[in-house]
């Protein structure tokens, strides 16, 4: 097994990565609590597929267990789903000493977070992620929320797991789509902050990406804790995970949330910003041809039909706005982002090489 902490002083916890892991859960909350009764919230293709499985294995360990089950997909991230967990949980009888555990991808980690966050002014709880990008991102750091008609995760808290458990072995019954969708969050952390990841991923593909999960979801986690210990509020140096994001947010939006998944529109987003700050002379040579290789080589899209014009309406409401100032994350080179901040009124520029449409 392999363990990584997170020092967040009082809010400070552990990453366990081990395959077979889930089946281990129950022994491992039971350290944590004496409570007898955990609420697990999930979604509709994980609790077919693993739901009994979880339970089992915390029934093993003396606890009560109540699933609660939400349509999957990332239009249930909303404010309706919310207000039904409010519901469940409550029915269930959780109180502030019990836990919720959120079992699933990044949908489930991010509504069954806030719903956690917020029920009774905070339960803890504990992130069971199930896909890539909740394995290798969305489940450290303690961003917990859900969408907007407005944009994406624009109600939403810091509210840190009491633990994460990682099981690279539930990534084997992801649909190929999805294991593409998660390899462009995997694809960022090499960009922004590891050349030997990136490398690796060069010289993977589909089929072989599985025997180095364990590896790659670790390196993945230590650079997100790393940046997460000394930004906890992602005001400064944490905002290099958003590479690719400012764009491929607006993406998801303009398209209609589902068109393009999470880490399509991330993919597109880094390709797309990485060839204009190129040509800008802000990027190494060479680097948006690289990038775009390997996207492609895990089936992820470098463009996409959307004009500047389409996209900026959505990205005047992202979160990382500050006024008429926002900062994007770009590349110096491949393993090598930085921030820059510039005048909202220069963020057109960034979106398409001069001329293009």
């Amino acid at each position: 097994m392999k363990h990584i902490h997170v020092e967040l002083g009082k809010d400070s916890y552990e990453i366990h990565i081990e395959n077979g892991l889930i089946d281990r859960a129950g022994e491992y909350i039971r350290s944590l609590t004496k409570s007898q009764t955990l609420a697990v919230i999930t979604d509709s293709h994980v609790d077919a597929l693993y739901g009994r499985r979880l339970e089992d294995a915390l029934h093993r360990a003396g606890f009560r267990v109540h699933r609660l089950v939400f349509p999957a997909g990332e239009e249930h991230k909303c404010a309706i789903s919310l207000l039904n967990l409010y519901q469940q949980l409550s029915d269930a009888g959780i109180t502030r000493s019990d836990y919720v555990v959120a079992f699933g991808g990044g949908v489930v980690g991010d509504l069954g977070g806030f719903a956690a966050a917020t029920f009774l002014r905070g339960v803890p709880f504990i992130q069971i992620p199930t896909t890539i990008i909740s394995q290798v991102d969305s489940s450290v750091g303690g961003k917990v929320g859900i969408d907007l008609p407005s944009g994406k995760n624009q109600a939403g808290a810091f509210y840190q797991p009491k633990g994460v458990l990682i099981d690279p072995l539930l990534l084997k019954t992801l649909p190929v789509r999805f294991i593409h969708d998660g390899m462009g969050e995997v694809i960022k952390y090499g960009c922004i902050r590891d050349l030997g990841l990136f490398t690796l991923l060069e010289k993977l593909d589909d089929t072989s990406i599985f025997e180095h999960w364990e590896e790659i979801i670790e390196r993945c986690c230590r650079s997100k804790a790393d940046l997460v210990e000394r930004d906890v509020l992602d005001m400064g140096e944490r905002m290099i995970l958003n590479f690719g994001h400012t764009l491929g947010h607006a993406i998801e939006g303009c398209y209609g949330f589902g068109h393009y998944t999470h880490g399509e529109g991330v993919a597109a987003g880094m390709a797309m910003l990485t060839g204009v700050t190129e040509t800008m002379g802000l990027t190494r040579p060479g680097t948006t041809e690289r990038l775009c290789k390997v996207l492609k080589q895990y089936g992820l899209p470098t463009d996409v039909d959307a004009t500047a014009a389409d996209l900026i309406p959505y990205i005047s409401n992202d979160k990382k706005m500050r006024g008429n100032h926002m900062t994007l994350i770009i590349l110096k080179e491949i393993g090598q982002g930085r921030l820059l901040p510039l005048a909202a009124d220069d963020l057109p520029k960034y979106i398409r090489k001069k001329g293009a449409k």
